[in-house]
């Protein structure tokens, strides 16, 4: 490692660093490029995503597992949706928003286990949300068939507007279980 550069330095190198690119970057790849370790990184990352949510700026950092982009706010996006002349009229439907929330907490889950939950197939659901590139592939599971496991891409986030998977609100799947066999059907998993 190269001789440690102050923090304030490092913040700009970092912000520029994501600024340029055009997707996910790697904690590694930063630390790699910027001479310093992953720690370092992760610290100084935090210190940013501090200051983009107390300063009230229009960047947020988005992170996916070990990596991380910049992007706009959410708060703004009605703004820039409108300087960029975007079409904001796509929507799901209830059966791509249902499915796409099974994924969003079960996954990896396979297409027969997201059949199993909403008691339908749900193929065209599944190439619609991956044409649509809010889900992907993450491999295959070792049983009869090798189904394919399915789970939530960084363009999810960005779709609603959320940093992780951990801002998903919290589900008692245990207690909504019990709702729908107490009610005898289906309509409590559809809210």
């Amino acid at each position: 490692m190269t001789e440690k550069p102050d923090q304030e330095n490092l913040s700009a190198r970092i912000e520029g660093l994501l600024f340029v690119s055009s997707g996910l970057v790697s904690l590694s790849q930063l630390a790699k490029v910027l001479g310093v370790s992953e720690n370092v990184v992760a610290s100084t990352l935090n210190d940013l995503d501090a200051h983009y949510k107390s300063a009230g700026r229009g960047l947020r950092l988005m992170r996916v597992k070990s990596r991380v982009q910049l992007t706009t706010a959410p708060e703004i996006s009605d703004t820039i949706e409108k300087f960029l002349d975007l079409d904001t009229t796509t929507t799901l439907s209830q059966a791509a928003l249902e499915t796409l929330a099974i994924i969003a907490y079960k996954q990896p889950i396979t297409r027969p286990e997201v059949d199993v939950i909403r008691g339908v197939n749900s193929d065209a659901v599944l190439r619609t949300l991956l044409s649509k590139g809010l889900i992907e592939e993450l491999g295959r599971a070792d049983t009869p068939g090798r189904p394919i496991y399915y789970g939530t891409t960084p363009e999810f986030l960005q779709y609603f507007g959320l940093e992780s998977l951990d801002e998903l609100p919290f589900i008692d799947f245990d207690a909504l279980e019990e709702l729908h066999e107490e009610n005898g059907d289906r309509e409590i998993l559809k809210t």
